[in-house]
């Protein structure tokens, strides 16, 4: 616990603007939406707490899965749709403390949006540098759909999993790494993109070893730098001038990358344990959704298949983006949703021109996979179109090469920058939950 401690509490230090950044913009909006509902008359707290996914979740901590509304179109919207992890730590609150399931939840997604954040930061801080870390923190504070940050969803609990177990991959923890995908996988279906990073990531190095063994060369590997990617190759450099000298070069800072992931500094590990540590990571990583899913069929008695018709039942699956296409499409039927069809395909274009920019600024493989694979689920899910902007939250790697932009933009214009868009950001939130809201 000691060396825990040792190891934590410099982190934490070097993540606190980032941190602090990140709190100033979540209290402006909740702030913003506690004004905005006293003028509409209506309670910011349950709107936070007690609406639509955050009804379910509590309805699963109090009673246990079996709650099923069936419409009068025939469609079955069961609670088996609903990954357990946030129900659990809403039950174990609830019996630990004097809180309301409701209560629980909302305590679980502030300490877990917090967890986000430090996760984020040290995802970005590993690749690119402290200053991109703060910047990539407070970018995805104020995304325009940040209020469920807040919210008693299950938003920010999977964004800070999968981010440290990200940070673990990059680090060479793969035991660590597999034990959080696990439980990401246990809080949303789109755990699956954490798994897919984790093995995409051990194999990469598995290939990576056998293709040492037969001829190690001796030498440093040479990469280009990520945040440059017209620029020559060199050797990254962790020592505080090579450091300096990318900041001085208008680059993101250097970090010691020329061994790949598995040489963590301060380890005790050997490279003798390595495979079997990292075989054993890859093997616990698709535990936690694995099992959720054969539960769901073998509790509906329709086998491995079951989740897939519970998800039908709500009118939800995966088409390639057919359903979506055809939705974005019928905006053009007449002029004033015209403008709402092409801001959708400019948004859908600007994650898509974001990705492709991750991909050539050589951002780690288990950035991509993981960014691409939440990408490709949220973009092609066949039903709730109007919450694809809140399914993309977690894919906070297409945030990294705006984060090095801002980086690179000065201290006074990038805090102008970020006070202008979470200012925007919190009125949104508030509009849109005393309206419409997610889904």
């Amino acid at each position: 616990m000691t060396d825990l401690g040792t190891r934590t509490e410099p982190a934490l230090r070097r993540a606190a603007p980032a941190l602090l950044g990140y709190a100033a913009v979540r209290a402006l909006g909740l702030l913003t939406l506690a004004l905005w509902s006293a003028a509409r008359d209506k309670s910011a707290y349950t709107l936070l707490t007690a609406r639509w996914d955050a009804l379910w979740y509590t309805r699963v901590a109090e009673l246990g899965y079996g709650y099923e509304v069936r419409l009068p179109n025939g469609d079955v919207h069961s609670n088996l749709a609903f990954f357990p992890l946030l129900p659990w730590l809403e039950r174990v609150l609830h019996a630990a403390a004097p809180l309301s399931y409701a209560d629980a939840g909302f305590v679980v997604a502030l300490l877990a949006s917090l967890a986000a954040a430090w996760g984020v930061f040290a995802v970005t801080d590993q690749v690119y540098g402290r200053r991109a870390g703060v910047c990539a923190v407070l970018l995805w504070a104020v995304l325009p759909v940040g209020v469920v940050q807040s919210m008693a969803y299950s938003e920010s609990l999977f964004t800070a999993l999968a981010a440290w177990s990200l940070y673990a991959v990059l680090t060479g923890r793969w035991v660590t790494a597999g034990l959080l995908a696990a439980l990401a996988g246990l809080t949303r279906p789109v755990g699956l993109a954490v798994v897919a990073a984790v093995w995409a990531a051990g194999i990469a190095a598995f290939l990576r070893d056998r293709r040492d063994d037969r001829g190690p060369s001796g030498s440093a590997s040479v990469v280009r730098d990520p945040s440059a990617p017209h620029a020559g190759p060199f050797v990254r450099n962790r020592s505080a001038g090579g450091e300096r000298g990318a900041q001085a070069a208008g680059h993101a800072p250097a970090r010691d990358l020329t061994r790949g992931p598995d040489t963590d500094a301060g380890s005790s590990r050997t490279p003798a344990t390595l495979p079997f540590r990292r075989a054993l990571g890859l093997a616990l990583a698709p535990l936690g959704v694995a099992a959720y899913v054969l539960w769901v069929g073998h509790r509906t008695g329709k086998g491995p298949f079951g989740y897939l018709d519970v998800q039908a039942g709500w009118r939800n699956g995966f088409d390639g983006g057919y359903a979506f296409a055809r939705f974005v499409a019928d905006k053009f039927t007449s002029f004033p949703s015209a403008l709402a069809g092409v801001g959708l395909i400019v948004g859908v274009g600007l994650v898509v021109w974001l990705y492709v920019v991750c991909v050539r600024q050589g951002q780690p493989l288990a950035l991509l996979v993981y960014a691409g694979v939440v990408t490709a689920l949220a973009l092609c899910a066949s039903s709730y179109f109007g919450s694809k902007p809140r399914l993309l939250m977690p894919a906070f790697p297409l945030l990294l090469p705006l984060a090095l932009a801002l980086a690179r933009a000065g201290t006074r214009r990038s805090a102008l920058i970020v006070t202008l868009i979470a200012t925007a950001s919190a009125l949104y939130g508030a509009f849109w939950l005393n309206g419409s809201g997610p889904p």
